[in-house]
């Protein structure tokens, strides 16, 4: 039986956390102080990257990534104890705020517990040694569901500990463990946390694709929300990098997020980001000139819930590495944070849960007109993506309106409306 699609996570701001490289301390107890700054800037939901143990054989740099996990059932004791992380999520939960960890179940490090005592649980190579289906993947060894239904039975009651704790899971690689497995995750956790928010990572279209062909597993982004609640927009992310690097126009991109729209079920959620652990920093890809003040403004106006990548909010330009300790550059002369608090706040009370989106590119200027409606009206983003004055053609009767990110007043005159470089939301 489908789930019911929660609504309310339409308007969600999503923090993604790092905690070895957040703080100079990279600890949970050290993340706590950081906590109101990151709700100040309007966030829901709190995303905490893996905190499990990693693995020691054939890790990457000096501490290894934190997608190979060792011991699901554990806290990383490099970021403190299982106490310190539940005092982390208590506090979390007294900012108003809930809380996501990572779940990393295509894979585990070559050296977790799971390969010491369930053997049989891993996939082999022809060779018959364990092995992953990703090249480069070098310091991790894969799951194989098809194996014993009793790996199903542990992953689950692993993902049902975690659940009395925490608020909900960001499934890594979700796309390459079977949909059914999911479903029955979810069936199982609901018992314990009823309303458990389930976000799935999926994959580039073209990988998915990839696999497929190889004979191997990888769900559509369709049956994954079969079981999810949210999902990464990567199915249109490729040409999205094409346009941030001026190989392909913006209206390409644009006619994708609106064919998102007749594919998807009804009230689907998208994750949107303009960066990620996985992605470069957008503030080190604006060499065209593009404005981060309209491509982050641009960002939360797109229907779906945002996501903030710790740092983000700093214009940094610096790429955290995965695999060292990198902390964050916090000090770059930007501070995006009025504005995200100001865009949170049109999110949660002016968009919602509208669910007509349109949208309109003017590839000459690299500008973007989006449209969200709901029974409440009509709100129109004007978003010059290269920070340019230029005429911007709205569908809105003439007349003088008020843009919500500076309470400044707007002339919209012979359908269109004259922006002077910075963004304009307003309601209709």
């Amino acid at each position: 039986m489908p789930h019911a699609v929660n609504e309310q996570l339409q308007r969600a701001v999503i923090y993604s956390v790092f905690v070895r490289n957040h703080t100079p301390e990279g600890t949970f107890r050290a993340l706590i102080p950081d906590l109101p700054r990151i709700r100040a800037l309007g966030t829901d939901i709190v995303w905490l990257m893996p905190i499990h143990p990693l693995g020691v054989k054939a890790r990457k740099g000096s501490l290894g990534s934190p997608y190979a996990i060792r011991d699901y059932r554990a806290a990383n004791p490099e970021y403190g104890t299982l106490d310190d992380f539940k005092a982390l999520v208590s506090a979390i939960h007294e900012q108003g705020m809930k809380c996501l960890i990572d779940v990393v179940y295509n894979h585990t490090s070559p050296d977790s517990v799971l390969w010491k005592t369930h053997p049989a649980w891993f996939y082999r190579t022809e060779d018959g040694i364990p092995g992953n289906h990703v090249n480069e993947w070098t310091d991790i060894i894969d799951l194989d569901y098809s194996a014993d239904p009793a790996l199903w039975d542990y992953q689950i009651e692993t993902l049902v500990q975690w659940a009395r704790i925490v608020d909900g899971f960001r499934c890594d690689v979700a796309s390459f463990v079977p949909v059914e497995f999911w479903e029955r995750a979810r069936a199982e956790v609901e018992r314990v946390r009823p309303g458990c928010i389930w976000l799935a990572e999926t994959v580039h279209r073209a990988h998915g694709a990839e696999m497929r062909r190889r004979g191997l597993y990888s769900a559509t982004d369709t049956e994954v929300f079969g079981a999810f609640d949210m999902e990464y927009a990567y199915d249109i992310q490729t040409v999205f990098d094409r346009w941030v690097e001026g190989a392909a126009p913006l209206s390409h991109y644009l006619d994708l997020v609106e064919f998102q729209e007749s594919v998807y079920p009804r009230g689907f959620n998208k994750m949107r980001h303009l960066e990620n652990h996985d992605l470069p920093r957008i503030a080190s890809r604006l060499q065209r000139g593009l404005s981060l003040e309209n491509l982050t403004s641009f960002l939360y106006f797109l229907k779906g819930a945002t996501l903030i990548y710790g740092g983000e909010e700093a214009g940094s330009a610096h790429t955290v590495s995965l695999f060292d300790r990198d902390p964050v550059v916090w000090e770059t002369g930007t501070d995006l944070s009025p504005l995200m608090t100001r865009l949170a706040r049109i999110k949660h009370e002016v968009l919602g849960c509208a669910d007509g989106f349109g949208a309109h590119a003017d590839d000459e200027h690299d500008s973007a007109v989006l449209v969200r409606e709901g029974a409440w009206g009509k709100a129109v983003g004007a978003f010059s993506l290269r920070g340019e004055a230029h005429s911007v053609p709205v569908d809105v009767p003439d007349g003088s309106y008020v843009n919500l990110l500076d309470d400044r007043t707007i002339e919209v005159r012979g359908g269109s409306v004259e922006t002077d470089g910075r963004p304009i939301i307003f309601a209709a």
